[in-house]
């Protein structure tokens, strides 16, 4: 049976060199490269402790000591957004990726069994989708207690709806190819179908979603923080930093304005990378 063309190795390195040819895809990638960088060596390169209180130096702005300035306890604004992106994006990256294993799973087994298993697994993401994303989280979380662990099952839960749809759509598609039919009639297991053949055509659609929900991801976490449902301080968490500058907005502007410049900089780079993948796995798109 002959490879298909969009798993063969020849047209993954037609992919990359379009995606290095996307002007989004490489500004995306860089800022989250930057981003991830500073966020897994925030150990090593933040000047400050970032719990350290300097009570003298308190909402100061910009200076060669803190470069960013302080907080209203004298903390520095640059250590602390360092730890507090570290934060955000482990929460982003485990919560999205638990979302696409059971939603991904579930969006597979559906578009390739279909039947009663598909129409259960259909009405489950139409009750997830139904809700208000932030309104499920915070219900989750008024349940369960902040922490790290409960907000990754709060965003998570959010995630599991749309990557059923994304997952479903995409396999749909591909069972309908003559080399799906042709593994078939030479009698193919259903697991070798779905995991060598199905998964990696249907691929694409979900890795532009991870990058996606990336961003949704860390503005999940930001908003629930600034409602005091996220890690709880002492700890640098964006989303509370920006809710705590907000009682100094008139004395010294830099405590909302550097974390939430983080925020915007974060989903700003998840969101031209997951676009620049879009157009460099869509075929129609590469073609013009």
């Amino acid at each position: 049976m002959t490879t298909p063309a969009s798993a063969s190795p020849s047209n993954w390195a037609l992919t990359f060199r379009a995606l290095l040819r996307n002007r989004s895809a490489v500004i995306g990638g860089t800022i989250t490269l930057v981003v991830l960088l500073g966020a897994l060596l925030a150990p090593i390169i933040a000047p400050w402790d970032p719990l350290k209180f300097d009570p003298p130096n308190r909402l100061s702005g910009p200076s060669a000591e803190h470069w960013l300035g302080t907080d209203q306890y004298g903390r520095d604004l640059l250590s602390r957004v360092l730890y507090g992106a570290r934060f955000s994006l482990s929460v982003a990256a485990v919560s999205v990726l638990a979302g696409l294993l059971v939603g991904g799973t579930l969006g597979l087994l559906a578009g390739y069994f279909r039947g009663w298993l598909d129409l259960t697994i259909s009405r489950l993401a139409d009750i997830l989708i139904a809700y208000p994303a932030i309104l499920l989280a915070i219900a989750f979380l008024a349940f369960l207690g902040g922490g790290f662990i409960n907000l990754v099952l709060a965003i998570s839960v959010v995630f599991v709806g749309p990557f059923i749809r994304v997952a479903r759509a995409a396999v749909l598609t591909v069972r309908e190819e003559l080399y799906v039919e042709a593994g078939r009639a030479m009698g193919a297991s259903d697991g070798r179908m779905i995991f060598r053949t199905i998964l990696p055509n249907a691929a694409a659609p979900l890795i532009v979603e991870v990058t996606l929900r990336f961003a949704y991801a860390v503005l999940a976490e930001a908003a629930l923080s600034f409602l005091g449902l996220g890690i709880q301080p002492p700890f640098p968490a964006l989303g509370s930093m920006v809710s705590e500058g907000r009682a100094f907005l008139s004395l010294s502007p830099w405590g909302s304005l550097v974390p939430g410049s983080a925020i915007v900089l974060m989903v700003l780079g998840f969101n031209l990378l997951g676009d620049g993948l879009r157009d460099a796995l869509d075929p129609r798109l590469r073609q013009r």
